[in-house]
């Protein structure tokens, strides 16, 4: 009965929804933001909406969840509203084709959205930043959850003046009263409320311009500036390209990137004002193994797909993430080259086939699908849609599409019928086949990959469980790095010599990954690995090593002894492990780095380097007191899979 009730609910509330857009039109929010207490995580302020009512009414809402205290006055005069915990309602005799305003007034703890990081330590990164898609940003301001209401926001945010706030927007004012500033941000155009957002930390930034004068300003840490370039490396071109490839302006008035500690995704596409994780922040080294390119090039690409033109629903968000991902790989084919563009969409298509094969392949246009589905298969049916209308054709129909539908919600149909304008062609069948069916048609990308890309008929012909001897000579004859990668994990150590004299990290990094137990014959030729400027390949060929020979365990950890690796410190948790399980390797230094790796659970750090730490200790049976109770706080973690991982590891030590 209370499941048959809740979604009875669900569905009034997506009604009501649906009929608020009809009744009200939002017009524009001017916000004003403070904070009281920080451990407590405590959020206020006053926002004013401006709407006009387009049919009579006796009440509209915003959502609002879980408010501590909220209040508001219609029209200067009235004092207005109830709340439920979850709705704020406006009980009122509203009359149509009349502008109003209402000022709201409230206080907040926020379960999630709206995230104070570090706040307990005072060492730490601290920081507060916000996440609206998928958590609603009606827990941190009053809005509206349904992102068919678009709004322009303006929001001004009081602060303490040492730190730096970013937020949507131009930047138009900063006011300084005595220990607090308050930064005022400028909206001109609409938006849904999900793409609001706003960081506080300790940054710096760096500002370049585009071509046509927008203002690209990257934020990074203080203490990391050797950080700053090859983290942002090729920001500027990845925006040239994308502008010119669309067909369309830049449509906001500036653009923003501000890494944050312990995000919840990889990146989020908040309008003007892209918040991502900063385990992206990289030296010269991870940038082969771990860069931002494409996490930049598809949070830049929603700006336009998502930001600019919003899906009405999830039954069409493949126009936002299969569109991001497919301008992701173009920007990245004119970063990184051609071969590396049809290398992704052959992995892509792999990534499509093995969730095929599991059993689990949904349709696009299944709200429920997977993010495999709406990202790898949404860009493939982009690829495959420009194949068979032209080129030119598509291009037209995407610049078409985008200035018909700016500021405006759309379904799938509104793009398809653009195309369709474009190009002539009816494109019912291919709808119903890449669209509306849940059937993943690999043949026929296959079919694609060996008419269009050269070397993919022989490269898709092989068969290293069939004929090693094959592959290994597809190796020595190709020149494509990428597939020769490939064609090294697939044999899985059953390589010849020769192999060893390949160039490319991407080739040398598949020997190592490929190749658990080395001979005595490979022993030297696999060393050289040990030099090699990649983390990831470092990181396989010092446990390989260290595991097949252990008579040289010391020679490997002093040569190893100072790499710290990514960001996650891979490198180095695993090289303490190693040491402290080495019997012979400086046992007077190993209750130090017991206690290094220990320390590295602590909440201060970054969840990455605490979830490897947990791990190293755990296999090696040595995550004691301390690490325990960091283990518990991590279960209370903000990120679900860390706080996920956490509470599994903690079941098994009970």
């Amino acid at each position: 009965m209370n499941k048959i009730l809740l979604i009875f609910l669900l569905l009034v509330s997506q009604v009501c929804k649906a009929q608020q857009t009809e009744i009200v039109d939002f017009k524009q929010a001017k916000a004003e933001i403070s904070f009281g207490d920080l451990i407590l995580k405590e959020v206020k302020g006053t926002v004013v909406y401006k709407f006009d009512i387009l049919k009579d009414t006796d009440s509209i809402f915003l959502d609002a969840k879980g408010f501590k205290s909220i209040s508001a006055v219609l029209n200067d005069e009235v004092q207005v509203g109830t709340y439920n915990g979850v709705r704020f309602k406006i009980n009122h005799q509203l009359k149509a084709n009349t502008s109003y305003s209402l000022k709201i007034t409230w206080e907040a703890r926020p379960k999630k959205a709206l995230y104070f990081i570090d706040w307990e330590y005072i060492d730490g990164n601290r920081q507060i930043w916000t996440q609206g898609q998928g958590k609603y940003t009606s827990n941190w301001l009053p809005s509206i959850d349904d992102m068919n209401e678009k709004i322009e926001f303006d929001l001004s945010i009081t602060f303490d003046k040492n730190y730096e706030v970013i937020a949507n927007g131009k930047l138009t004012d900063k006011t300084i009263s005595g220990p607090l500033a308050t930064w005022h941000f400028d909206m001109t155009k609409p938006m849904s409320s999900y793409l609001l957002a706003f960081a506080i930390g300790k940054y710096d930034k760096k500002t370049t311009l585009s071509n046509n004068g927008i203002p690209l300003e990257m934020y990074y840490y203080p203490a990391y500036e050797e950080k700053f370039e090859p983290t942002y490396r090729h920001t500027l071109q990845i925006f040239e390209f994308l502008q010119q490839e669309i067909g369309v302006p830049y449509p906001w008035q500036n653009y923003k990137q501000v890494p944050v500690k312990d995000f919840l995704y990889a990146g989020m596409e908040n309008t003007s004002a892209t918040i991502f994780s900063d385990a992206f922040l990289i030296d010269e080294t991870a940038f082969v193994d771990k860069n931002y390119v494409n996490v930049n090039a598809h949070e830049l690409a929603h700006q336009w797909f998502g930001d600019l033109v919003t899906e009405s629903s999830g039954t069409h968000h493949w126009l936002q993430e299969g569109f991001a991902t497919y301008y992701a790989l173009l920007a990245e084919r004119e970063v990184f080259g051609e071969e590396y563009y049809q290398y992704k969409l052959y992995e892509y298509a792999q990534e499509l086939l093995d969730q095929d094969r599991a059993g689990a392949s949904t349709a696009l246009l299944d709200p429920k699908s997977s993010s495999t589905t709406f990202y790898k298969k949404g860009a493939w049916v982009l690829v495959l849609l420009k194949d068979k209308v032209g080129e030119k054709d598509f291009k037209k129909g995407i610049k078409n599409y985008l200035w018909k539908y700016q500021f405006k919600n759309v379904e799938t149909q509104d793009f398809i019928s653009e195309i369709e304008k474009t190009s002539g062609k009816d494109l019912t069948e291919f709808v119903n086949k890449w669209l509306k069916s849940s059937k993943y048609h690999y043949n026929e990308i296959e079919s694609y990959l060996r008419k269009n890309f050269k070397g993919y008929k022989a490269f898709l012909d092989l068969d290293c469980d069939k004929s090693a001897k094959d592959c290994q000579k597809f190796i020595q004859a190709s020149g494509n790095q990428y597939q020769n990668a490939e064609v090294i994990r697939l044999l899985r150590g059953n390589i010849t010599k020769s192999v060893f004299n390949l160039n490319s990290i991407k080739e040398r990094q598949a020997v190592a990954l490929s190749m658990s137990s080395i001979t005595s014959s490979e022993k030297a030729d696999y060393e050289t690995l040990l030099q090699d400027k990649s983390y990831a390949t470092i990181e396989a060929t010092l446990f390989n090593l260290w595991r097949s020979f252990p008579n040289d365990n010391s020679l490997y950890l002093k040569q190893t002894k100072d790499i710290v690796g990514f960001n996650d410190k891979n490198v180095r948790i695993l090289w303490l492990t190693l040491a402290l399980i080495t019997e012979d390797f400086e046992p007077l230094n190993k209750s130090r780095y017991f206690d290094e790796l220990t320390n590295y659970t602590n909440p201060r750090y970054s969840f990455e380097i605490r979830q490897n730490a947990f791990a190293y200790l755990n296999q090696i049976q040595a995550c004691r007191t301390l690490c325990l109770d960091n283990l518990q706080q991590a279960t209370k973690h903000h990120n679900w899979q860390f706080s996920k991982f956490a509470k599994q590891l903690l079941e098994e030590h009970k």
